[in-house]
């Protein structure tokens, strides 16, 4: 009779490594999660999402997917709708107002002229900086027509900055994944290694036609 033999095999460990996102002297550092690439597509039933009021850019299909690519810290958390063109005027001012008090994640949507649905996910509110801030939680996203989602590449961290005259989502080389300029009107999108994301509009310079600013919390 054959002895019994055994194989043993080792699993192996699970390491989360901590970055660490570098920012001006004035900005605080905030832990920057792995970086990923441009997402998968997701798994069914997402969490539905609860809208204080109904949102003018995204329908109830658009909010379920963009749902299923949230940080799961906020996921099934309410959207409280912080800033609207409609509502608060097209002034980049008027969405730094609307912010302060706020310091949860924030998604911007926004709809151009041409119709084409983009934005996107902020990991802390958005507001008036003299450097880059942000995690590797911030991504882009573009509804063109089916959902594009642009993670974090790890290659730089530029995530967000504000000025009074723009707001720059990603950047390389002089160019930004998202750019939004003073009056909220004309806005600006090119491939940048923040992202490694493709032109969110139809066209790198682009006119808004309407924009959202949703608090995550």
């Amino acid at each position: 009779m054959k002895g019994l033999r055994w194989r043993y095999t080792r699993l192996p460990s699970q390491v989360e490594d901590a970055l660490s996102v570098k920012e001006g002297e004035e900005e605080e550092e905030e832990t920057t999660p792995t970086p990923a690439l441009v997402s998968a597509p997701a798994p069914e039933d997402p969490v539905e999402p609860q809208l204080a009021e109904a949102s003018q850019v995204l329908g109830a299909s658009e909010i379920r997917q963009l749902s299923l690519h949230l940080p799961p810290r906020v996921m099934g958390h309410p959207w409280s709708l912080a800033f609207c063109t409609s509502r608060d005027g097209f002034s980049l001012r008027s969405l730094y107002r609307q912010m302060e008090g706020h310091s949860g994640p924030v998604l911007l949507v926004l709809r151009d002229q041409d119709g084409q649905m983009f934005g996107a996910f902020s990991s802390s509110a958005i507001r008036l900086s003299k450097g880059f801030y942000g995690t590797g939680e911030t991504f882009l996203f573009s509804f063109s027509p089916q959902l594009k989602v642009f993670k974090w590449t790890g290659s730089n961290s530029f995530f967000v900055k504000g000025d009074l005259d723009s707001l720059m989502m990603g950047s390389s080389s002089g160019q930004f994944g998202l750019w939004l300029d003073g009056d909220l009107y004309r806005g600006g999108s090119h491939p940048c290694a923040t992202f490694n994301n493709e032109v969110l509009a139809r066209q790198e310079q682009f006119c808004i036609k309407e924009l959202e600013a949703w608090v995550l919390s």
